[in-house]
Formats: structure tokens, C-alpha cells, sequence
């Protein structure tokens, strides 16, 4: 294995590292034909050092919010903003008794809208409030009612319009879970019972269930000193999966499983006869405990290795990959079945956000990396079907935003995939705009950003109509 003596972390040179300033631009240059249907904003979030600042982590970097604008088959513009947290200024995350001081967080790792808000998300804080031209108006607390950190994957009820989510700490109780309102209000909060101080980093809902992952990455005290994320591989700490009646919410089943990491969860859903199925992106015990230990990252697929002293080793490295994976949980039976749906890595799984918590047949996700082409891979669950769209060696893809067409009764994949594609070399990005019933066929159109993109984390499509409220949400 060839290893790296390079002084300089791979997350801050190539299509990982960092930009300067922020910009705008107006009338950007689009190759193929825009779909008119795509009025609104793709927002992606992702960590953004300022310049000078030592990071001692790609997690560490304060949240950059890039911006396309899309509209009449044009793209209108491009902007990033860093999102004006506490951190930025230099505020510590923790309060002068050495409680974590919620309102200080990144805000890098998710953009979400709800209840007209569009919300910076990282998992540690609250989150930040934003306006639609990305500049930041406040820290949200849902009124006063949060006393926890806030997930950076909350998920949004296609029916309801209810926000659920959870947050984590380090003190009990580790877990809470909390449910708001489609108008915002926060009117769930009950703890869940774990033994530990885990690192949930996602979770799940379906129309009846929430679905939570208390795995084996659990905080490290030994660590607190010599690295940004004290986290840690805990072999005995177990591995479950428990399952919560949304009208029952405190009351958790829970299901022993191998042992496992999830950064990402695709989707889950309740079956007609009570069970509750689950896929996710499953990293296996010694992958698992390889990814974090080399990348710290859940681009583990990508071969982005994070450590300058294991530089390379992902190009060579058989392990450290996530797998698209099957969890079927059976609470009459108290059994649970295991499934790996296919072997090639991936991560970022995405779907058809209409189909949250809902049967659906299609996931998207990223996969390639190391000696890979980097590519868009679309899985079809029913038929076993997989169509993939190469971007060869040299370009990298982020997350595959799903954005459903306006057509009465579109088939579950009648769409459109968007995703940020940068050159490994830092030269540059686009917008790829993908058919998501063709992902293989050639791109729908593809517009040139007016500037390199760093890798990022989580984004959304958000349109029009859900941000009527937006410019006068304030900040809660």
C-alpha cells in the first residue's frame, strides 16, 4: 500500500477543497434543453473553511450554502453564501459549565424546506434559518420548545407535512425524538431509551412507524483530545434497530442485528402485514470501523481518503465501502431478516420524496470511486434492474436530487435526477440534469457553474410555492 507523507489533508485540495468567497452570477450557460417544469432552487450544503482557518476535519469546516436558481428553462443564477452561524464568528460550541452550546454549530451537512423555512442543518446544533437568496436570518429553536440538537436528516411526512426528527448527545438521555407540525410547531419531544452515547446520524419514518439505528459508533472520551470527531468503533456496544408507533411515541421494539454503520438511510415502509422494511446504505462491521477510522466520511464510496496518512489506501482497499441493504423487522414474530440488494458501493441514497415512509420501487445513489468511474446508479427494488450513468474516472458526482414532473399520475420515476458533478482536480462543476426513467441515456442538460463546487453533503430541490412564507419566517 502505497501511503502518502504529503503534510496537506486531501479535504482541502482538488474537488474537495475549499472556496474562497462568495459570488453571484446571472444567466449561466446550459448545454441541452432545461425541462420548464424545473422552476424553484437545487440548494446544497456542505463544509467550507474560511481561509487561514486550520480544520482539522472535512466534518469541520463551517456549512457553505450553493445555490442554483432554475426557472422557465433557464438558469437564472448562482450564488454560495457561508451560512453566519456563531462558529463562523468564533464562538466555542460549548457554554462556559461545558454544556454544548446548541445555537453555535457548523449549520454544513443538510438544507432542508419546511413550514416556508428553509433550514442549515447539522447534527450537533440547531438549526439556522435562511432566506431564499441564502443570507441568514436567526437560529431556530421551534419557538423556545427544543432543548436538543436537531438531526441534519429529519424527514418530512408526504402526507401530513409533519417534520420528524431526533437529536443526540452525550449525556442521557442520548436520544430524544420530537415531531413538528407542517406549520412548524413543535408539539412531540419524548426521550428514547439507549444504552449509550451513540452516533445516530440518521434515522427513518414510515405512514405508522419511526425507525431508529443505535449502532456501534459510540462517543470516545479517550479520543476527546486528539481528534475533531470522539467517536469510536465499540465492539461490545451491539448493534439494533428499534421500531416506534408514531401514536405511541416513547415506546420502542427494538431488534438485534449484525453489527453495522448507516450514515444514510434510503427508505422504509410498513407492509400490509405489520412489518416494517428498511433499506439503507450498510457499512459492514470491519468496513465500517475502516471508513471512519481512514475517512471520517460517509463518502467512503467515493475513495476520498481524508487522512493524509492513508492517502491511496481507498484505491487498494477492498473494504471501507457501504452496500445498498435490507432490513425486514417483524414485530408479531420478533425476527429480523437481513439482505445485502447489491454488492457494488454506494452512498448518499435518494429517492422520490412524495414515497418517504411509503412503499417505493426506485433508489437512487452514488457509486464509483478509487480505480471506479464515478457514476449515478438508479436501483430498481422490484425488478432487480439497475441502470447507471457513468461520469468516467475524472469527474466526481455528489447527491442525486429526485424532482418529480408535474404530470397526473406520473409513474414513480418520472422525473428528473440533479446532482453537482466537479472535476477531481478542482477545475470546475456543473449541474447534471438526468432523466430519471433514462439515468443511463445522455444528460437532459448540464449548466455550467461559474465556479468549482467542493464535495459536499446534502442538499434539496425546494420550489416556489414552498417558500411563499420564507421572507417572512424570521427565525423562530
Amino acid at each position: 500500500m502505497a501511503i502518502s507523507d504529503s503534510s496537506v489533508p486531501l479535504y482541502v485540495t482538488g474537488h474537495l477543497a475549499p472556496v474562497a468567497d462568495e459570488i453571484d452570477a446571472r444567466d449561466l450557460p446550459v448545454e441541452g434543453s432545461l425541462p420548464p417544469e424545473l422552476t424553484g432552487r437545487l440548494l446544497r450544503n456542505g463544509p467550507n473553511p474560511i481561509p487561514g482557518e486550520p480544520s482539522g476535519h472535512w466534518f469541520d469546516g463551517h456549512g457553505m450554502v450553493h445555490g442554483i436558481r432554475l426557472e422557465g428553462g433557464r438558469a437564472r443564477w448562482y450564488r454560495n453564501r457561508w451560512v453566519r452561524t456563531k462558529a463562523l464568528a468564533g464562538h466555542s460550541s460549548f457554554q462556559p459549565d461545558g454544556s454544548p452550546d446548541l445555537t453555535v454549530g457548523a449549520a454544513n451537512t443538510h438544507v432542508i424546506a419546511h413550514a416556508g423555512k428553509i433550514l442549515a442543518l447539522v447534527e450537533d446544533a440547531y438549526p439556522h434559518v435562511l432566506s431564499p437568496e441564502l443570507e441568514t436570518l436567526g437560529v431556530s429553536d421551534f419557538g423556545g420548545r427544543l432543548t436538543t440538537a436537531m438531526t441534519a436528516h429529519p424527514k418530512i411526512d408526504p402526507v401530513t407535512g409533519d417534520l420528524h426528527f431526533f437529536g443526540y448527545g452525550l449525556t442521557a438521555p442520548y436520544v430524544t425524538y420530537h415531531k413538528a407540525s407542517a406549520a412548524g410547531e413543535l408539539v412531540t419531544s419524548v426521550p428514547i431509551s439507549v444504552p449509550g452515547p451513540t452516533m445516530m446520524h440518521d434515522f427513518a419514518i414510515t405512514d405508522r412507524h419511526a425507525v431508529f439505528l443505535d449502532l456501534p459508533l459510540t462517543f470516545s472520551p479517550e479520543r476527546v483530545n486528539d481528534s475533531p470527531l470522539p467517536f469510536d468503533w465499540d465492539d461490545s456496544y451491539g448493534a439494533r434497530i428499534g421500531i416506534m408507533e408514531l401514536n405511541l411515541p416513547g415506546q420502542v421494539r427494538w431488534f438485534d442485528v449484525d453489527p453495522a454503520y448507516v450514515f444514510h438511510v434510503g427508505n422504509a415502509h410498513t407492509d400490509s402485514t405489520g412489518r416494517v422494511i428498511l433499506d439503507a446504505a450498510r457499512y459492514a462491521g470491519t468496513d465500517a470501523e475502516w471508513a471512519w477510522q481512514n475517512l471520517g466520511n460517509p463518502m467512503a464510496s467515493t475513495g476520498v481518503p481524508v487522512r493524509g496518512d492513508l492517502a491511496g489506501s481507498a484505491a487498494v482497499h477492498d473494504s471501507g465501502l457501504a452496500r445498498l441493504h435490507r432490513w425486514t423487522l417483524d414485530p408479531a414474530t420478533g425476527t429480523v431478516e437481513e439482505m445485502t440488494l447489491d454488492d457494488r458501493g454506494i452512498e448518499f441514497p435518494t429517492i422520490d420524496h412524495a414515497r418517504v415512509g411509503r412503499e417505493s420501487r426506485y433508489r437512487y445513489a452514488v457509486s464509483g470511486g478509487g480505480p471506479h468511474a464515478s457514476a449515478i446508479v438508479k436501483f430498481d427494488t422490484t425488478a432487480g434492474v439497475i441502470a447507471e450513468h457513468s461520469l468516467g474516472p475524472d469527474v466526481v458526482a455528489g447527491e442525486a436530487v429526485f424532482v418529480a414532473s408535474q404530470a397526473l399520475d406520473r409513474a414513480e420515476d418520472d422525473g428528473w435526477l440533479l446532482t453537482v458533478t466537479s472535476s477531481r482536480d478542482g477545475s470546475g462543476s456543473k449541474l447534471l440534469v438526468l432523466d430519471a426513467t433514462d439515468v443511463s441515456g445522455t444528460p437532459v442538460a448540464a449548466v455550467t457553474l461559474p465556479r468549482r463546487v467542493p464535495a459536499g453533503f446534502h442538499g434539496s430541490w425546494i420550489t416556489d410555492d414552498e417558500l411563499e412564507s420564507a421572507e417572512h419566517a424570521g427565525s423562530a
